[in-house]
């Protein structure tokens, strides 16, 4: 009984096992943040391509995964990327594992749903043309373009931290916002509908623009394709900000030569980069970015937060931000 006592004593008095987090790319550079946020944690600088070699007592990674990386972390509970969308990461050696998957979305949502606004707005006010001209030093005039968007009515085709702030900004030019979420979203000011993904036929002709802000999922792509396009609106505009694979390319291009659509921006395209040679470089009502909506002068200070925050609730085991439902890939 002595004994036992005594081996019950010293297992309550052993200091718990040290966390240990492997940190790759951009959040090396946080790691004495770290440090002073959870002291007791250790950190393992390691290039994302050299994760896999220091991995196997880990308890978390930070950064870019692999299945050989998960394979090889038989410890693994946590996994941060830096991305919004995880369908890279869709592989069985994860989604099939009890660890927990955070990642970087709504707090790009500034940047891309600024991005989204930028991109309509030069359609709209024909600025991509003036600036086309610049170079030939010509006065440009073509005020029969200038589109004003108080009273248009703008489909946000999902309403997530992207989305949700696209509408603020819709809203906020005087447009009525229509979303489509397979989320039950409770109404707010700036949406005044929300439909689900199986009802964007009853709403998509009623758009003079379409943004496109949803996840990469299964279940979404492809799901604006040649049906969508027929049914949009003579003269709308089409607005891409989060994966290209989910509307048709093809039906697009046959949008854009029929004259159906009055313009598309397009952040993000299937495949992607473009390829020279690619139909969408012909249009002077096409205005293409290389996949920069995420980018600005704040997001990294955001990212430092969300993980700066997760690394502290880790080493206490509380619950973590932004958790991803792997299932369902958001």
């Amino acid at each position: 009984m002595r004994l036992a006592l005594f081996a019950l004593a010293l297992a309550i008095a052993a200091p718990a096992q040290q966390k240990k987090i492997v940190v790759t790319g951009r959040a090396i550079s946080f790691i004495p943040d770290m440090k002073a946020i959870a002291p007791e944690v250790t950190y393992v600088e390691a290039k994302e391509d050299a994760a896999a070699a220091v991995i196997a007592d880990a308890d978390a990674i930070i950064g870019h995964v692999t299945p050989q990386i998960v394979r090889a972390g038989k410890k693994l509970k946590w996994v941060h990327i830096f991305s919004a969308g995880v369908e890279r990461y869709r592989f069985p050696e994860l989604l099939e594992s009890d660890i927990v998957l955070t990642n970087g979305r709504v707090i790009q949502g500034p940047e891309i749903a600024d991005h989204a606004l930028a991109l309509l707005l030069t359609l709209t006010r024909g600025i991509d043309q003036a600036v086309m001209n610049r170079p030939k030093q010509e006065w440009y005039k073509d005020t029969a373009k200038a589109i004003e968007l108080r009273g248009k009515t703008a489909l946000v085709v999902g309403v997530g931290g992207i989305g949700t702030q696209i509408a603020e900004r819709a809203h906020a030019f005087g447009m009525t916002v229509i979303g489509v979420d397979p989320k039950d979203i409770p109404l707010m000011g700036a949406v005044s509908q929300v439909v689900k993904p199986d009802r964007i036929d009853t709403v998509i002709g009623k758009a003079d623009v379409v943004f496109i802000s949803a996840p990469h999922t299964p279940q979404s792509e492809r799901m604006i394709g040649p049906k969508q396009f027929e049914m949009m609106k003579r003269g709308a505009y089409f607005i891409a900000v989060s994966r290209g694979k989910l509307y048709d390319t093809g039906a697009l291009v046959k949008a854009l030569d029929s004259k159906k659509l009055s313009g598309a921006g397009l952040d993000v395209t299937d495949p992607e980069p473009l390829p020279k040679g690619h139909p969408l470089w012909n249009f002077d009502n096409v205005i293409i970015t290389p996949h920069i909506a995420t980018l600005s002068d704040q997001v990294g200070a955001r990212f430092r937060e969300v993980i700066l925050e997760n690394v502290g609730r880790f080493a206490k085991g509380e619950p973590l931000r932004n958790v991803v439902d792997k299932v369902k890939g958001y």
